[in-house]
């Protein structure tokens, strides 16, 4: 019988960063859960340049997706099989469900030609211009503009049901963000899970999921994990986390078949 497998599938703003970008109450309960021997899959609307900064910070081997669901990112040799992937890295192969952002910045373009307003993105700002409008330190504006899938943008001059309208001619949607309209292709989280999912069944035979998320843009992951945990604003992410950690523990400790 093939051994089963558990997953951890987490968004990182909000869930295991503060509003201040900061690690220091979930990073010691993580580290724990690592211990544990299951895989954590970061899966955030962030670009892969932050993902794997956190990714480090934490100790993470395993998978991640990045810009809500536009890629898979898989360490080489990580899974005994072969697949099917878009490209390769130095160090991943990359299964890519976006639309590239060279092409969303010209469908912005086009966007703009049909009217009199404008539509500022990443793109077009400095980096000290996100830093000023995310509160990201420089170091981390720098990597939240090395965007490939997507495009957080501000728009002036036009309504947001007409801005939809427009971009969904260009075959594009929206997410909306606290400060941001993000736009991208037609993919989403629980696009990408579902299907880093299937390739961790060949070796495992089963797998018992779990997901962790704060936000609109979380609820496609949530939803199709066996075991979800939504991080309400009046929670603490420590504690959160400790009920993660927990479930584990109590899951380990009985041999619960998966």
């Amino acid at each position: 019988m093939k051994p089963s497998r558990i997953v951890v599938f987490s968004d990182i703003d909000g869930t295991i960063i503060d509003d201040k970008y900061n690690l220091k109450n979930t990073q010691p309960i993580i580290s724990e859960i690592l211990k544990k021997k299951v895989s954590f899959v970061l899966c955030s609307s962030k670009t892969r340049a932050e993902i794997e900064y956190y990714r480090n910070k934490l100790g993470i081997k395993d998978p991640f997706i990045s810009e809500n669901g536009a890629a898979i990112f898989i360490p080489k040799g990580y899974f005994s099989f072969q697949f099917s992937y878009s490209k390769q890295t130095d160090e991943f192969d990359v299964v890519e469900l976006g639309i590239s952002y060279s092409d969303i910045r010209k469908k912005i373009r086009n966007i703009e030609k049909d009217g009199a307003f404008t539509i500022t993105g990443f793109g077009d700002m400095t980096t000290e211009e996100v830093a000023k409008g995310t509160g990201l330190p420089l170091e981390l504006a720098k990597l939240a503009k090395k965007r490939e899938y997507s495009e957080p943008c501000n728009i002036v001059g036009i309504t947001e049901e007409e801005f939809n309208r427009l971009i969904k001619k260009e075959g594009l949607r929206y997410e909306k963000g606290k400060k941001y309209y993000n736009l991208i292709g037609n993919h989403d989280k629980g696009k990408a899970v579902s299907l880093l999912k299937t390739f961790y069944t060949p070796e495992a035979g089963a797998i018992k999921s779990y997901a962790v998320g704060n936000d609109q843009n979380d609820l496609s992951m949530l939803k199709i994990s066996d075991c979800s945990f939504f991080v309400d604003k009046k929670q603490s992410l420590k504690k959160v986390w400790i009920q993660v950690n927990d479930n584990l523990t109590k899951r380990f400790a009985n041999m619960e078949p998966v």
